[in-house]
């Protein structure tokens, strides 16, 4: 990665570290934004008694820790293990993963532009880092919210270029939520009063599918860029289509769905 950070991590920070070398104490590594070297006591690499280290970590290995002490005036930095939960583990992990797509896109231009990678990084990343924590989160905001990369300090040509390469690699976020819907009406124009039903679940709702299952069910599949916006949508699906049915003295059932 070409990711540095200027300075020192704060305490509570999670860092990802690559194991440097194994003791019977303690474990080296290094944090790998940093690019500085910290430690972690065998007391914080696992919870109770550890019979043998190399059960827990191999040199070489990538690792979640959290920074639990700073000596800046000593260069020193204390790391824990043991306190990263799964949840901490694969949010970070994801954000580097992330990061080094976000690195592959750079790299991908300098080729096209018949320049060294890292020197594209170093023309682009940290401009976009005064404003953003990561430079994949700068990249998504210009699929996502239209962002302007010239706006934020990148010149003009290359701004351009790299926003055309960005939404090429990188597709705007999407959610997705599926509702069986049984219907039942003994109206004499049932089938009319279950399309006007359908016809108004599609009313200024953008983003719906709607497939027949068979024996009176339907299934909608709802796509949006977020879950907000999905059970907005779906509660709206749900007022208008029961409003219809309802009037008609018909049943009208939804049941959500694993996808």
């Amino acid at each position: 990665m070409f990711l540095r950070r200027q300075g020192f991590p704060e305490e509570g920070e999670l860092v990802f570290c690559t194991v440097t070398k194994i003791q019977y104490h303690a474990v080296t590594v290094n944090l790998d934004e940093y690019d500085k070297p910290g430690l972690i006591h065998i007391s914080e690499v696992s919870p109770g008694r550890i019979r043998n280290i190399h059960d827990y970590v191999t040199e070489g290995k990538k690792i979640v820790c959290k920074v639990i002490r700073v000596s800046q005036e000593r260069g020193h930095i204390d790391l824990s293990l043991r306190r990263v939960n799964d949840s901490q583990r694969r949010s970070k992990t994801e954000a580097i993963k992330q990061e080094q797509k976000a690195e592959k896109i750079l790299s991908i231009l300098a080729e096209r532009l018949k320049k060294n990678p890292e020197e594209i990084y170093q023309e682009t990343a940290p401009i976009v880092m005064e404003e953003y924590l990561w430079v994949y989160q700068a990249f998504e905001d210009v699929v996502e919210n239209n962002v302007s990369l010239e706006k934020l300090g990148i010149k003009k040509e290359l701004a351009k270029k790299l926003e055309e390469l960005i939404r090429d690699k990188i597709k705007p976020k999407k959610v997705e939520i599926i509702v069986k819907v049984s219907l039942k009406t003994f109206d004499e124009n049932g089938l009319q009063v279950v399309k006007d039903a359908f016809a108004k679940a599609n009313e200024a709702l953008p983003g719906i599918q709607i497939n027949y299952l068979g024996a009176g069910t339907y299934r909608i599949l709802i796509t949006a860029k977020d879950y907000k916006k999905a059970e907005v949508i779906l509660k709206q699906i749900q007022e208008n289509m029961t409003n219809i049915i309802e009037k008609k003295k018909g049943e009208i059932k939804f049941e959500r769905q694993e996808k």
